[in-house]
């Protein structure tokens, strides 16, 4: 195995973990970002406040995209499997 090779798979490792990390990371985003403009307006400022909707809006994610993110994680895994040989070399 040579350097372009580690290189293209610690490039593929980083793009998978984006790929899997973004839906969660985007929706905590939207979803704290929303509960901060309500607190803006109303003037609550309960810390406590942003952690319930946001662990439901993850939960919810996971609970939706889940199997999609299984599989795409295993395919990747097979990926790398079926490239061990060709790494031993």
């Amino acid at each position: 195995m040579n350097t372009s090779q580690a290189a293209a798979l610690m490039t593929g490792a980083v793009l998978e973990i984006v790929i899997l990390a973004a839906p969660i990371l985007l929706t905590a985003l939207i979803v704290g970002l929303t509960v901060s403009i309500i607190q803006a307006t109303t003037s609550i400022q309960e810390q406590t406040l942003t952690f319930v909707p946001k662990i439901a809006a993850i939960l919810l994610v996971l609970a939706l995209l889940g199997g999609w993110m299984f599989t795409h994680l295993s395919e990747y895994t097979k990926r790398l499997f079926d490239l061990i040989p060709q790494m031993a070399i």
